[in-house]
């Protein structure tokens, strides 16, 4: 097609144009947001027990005199992603009403109340983790490593894996771990209160990868009756405080998981690749019950939605996006029922069932 052609008319043309614009400059809603964090805008406004307005607003921030009129338009963006509300307040002098001294008056809305700084379901470690520099240089190069043999972009930039990397940055370590402790505080709520009928039963289960046990600690809350373990690497369980229905183990999952009636993998799959999956899903299949005793494997993951209606347009391109995370920095990807399906009958397991329980995100139950 001739696009200077009369084939081609000029509403397509700008709209194709508009198209590439706003994905060139889409870094701006996180990088706004970002700033917003990092001045604690969002503590402001909370702390301040009602709507704030603009002035009081700039009063209560250390920014220099000259950049004051910056914050209106600063707001003025967020206001319009949604992660926050403005309102007109109109003035009072004298007791009468100044229609024309107007002042916009700011107010949280859920998702800017998850990015407080106090609270387990504050999502702020993992927005920011995703624009530290070790995470967003990689993209820049991920032509070049689409033409070479490294195994991933993150391996190609840095000279080592990803878990090396994080580790090896205190700050980008510190805001990981937060970011997957709010995470598990989240899918507890969710999974736990939710989703009751997945653990009635069960007597023993084993969380792999589940860190300080968030999860296990929640079940074994809830469910007295089933003995919790959580298997993670030594240096992350090492430390840990069991109790009479939880304790930690430190161990290799590619290597060997204790025998129990349930095993949870929460967010772990996705790391790897379909070889490394299957492998940890042979583990699983060799550790839990037979059928006939209940044996199940838990798994908390994304499964992908092909072909999407408009109100789930939003969901499928998270999930895009997340499956582009696992390209760039792990050997991993998101997976479609069809794929999950693969990986599960090749394991050795029989049958599984899926129930959408929070967004983007799937509870599977695969059995023996």
């Amino acid at each position: 097609m001739d696009i200077m052609s009369n084939e081609v008319s000029a509403n397509e043309l700008l709209q194709a144009h508009e198209l590439i614009w706003s994905c060139s400059i889409s870094f701006i809603k996180p990088m706004s947001l970002k700033c917003a964090v990092e001045l604690g805008i969002p503590d402001i406004i909370n702390n301040h027990g009602q709507p704030i307005t603009l002035s009081n607003l700039i009063s209560a921030l250390h920014i220099h005199p000259s950049k004051t009129h910056c914050i209106y338009r600063l707001m003025r963006i967020l206001v319009h992603f949604g992660f926050f509300t403005a309102t007109q307040k109109v003035a009072m002098v004298d007791h009468e009403l100044q229609q024309d001294d107007k002042e916009e008056e700011y107010s949280l809305t859920l998702a800017s109340r998850l990015l407080l700084k106090d609270g387990p379901l504050r999502a702020t470690p993992f927005f920011l983790v995703q624009l530290d520099p070790l995470l967003v240089t990689p993209w820049h190069s991920l032509s070049t490593w689409l033409q070479n043999s490294d195994r991933t972009p993150f391996e190609m930039v840095h000279g080592k894996t990803f878990w090396d990397g994080v580790g090896d940055e205190p700050r980008v370590k510190y805001l990981f771990t937060e970011a997957m402790a709010s995470d598990s505080h989240l899918m507890a709520k969710i999974v736990v209160e939710g989703c009751k009928h997945v653990f009635e039963g069960l007597t023993s289960l084993v969380d792999i990868g589940g860190g300080t046990g968030i999860m296990a600690k929640a079940i074994a809350k809830n469910f007295p009756n089933i003995n919790c373990t959580v298997l993670d690497l030594p240096y992350v369980v090492e430390n840990s405080q069991g109790t009479k229905n939880l304790n930690f183990i430190g161990g290799d999952m590619f290597e060997a998981i204790p025998p129990a009636n349930a095993i949870l993998l929460k967010w772990i799959l996705h790391d790897w690749s379909d070889e490394e999956a299957l492998m940890i899903l042979k583990r699983c299949r060799e550790a839990i019950w037979s059928k006939e005793k209940g044996g199940k494997v838990i798994i908390i993951e994304k499964v992908l939605i092909e072909n999407p209606e408009i109100d789930k347009k939003s969901a499928a391109e998270t999930q895009l996006y997340f499956d582009m995370l696992m390209m760039v920095n792990l050997t991993g990807r998101e997976r479609n029922k069809r794929e999950w399906e693969n990986l599960f009958l090749a394991a050795g397991f029989s049958h599984f069932k899926i129930t959408p329980i929070a967004g983007v995100r799937s509870l599977l139950e695969v059995y023996p």
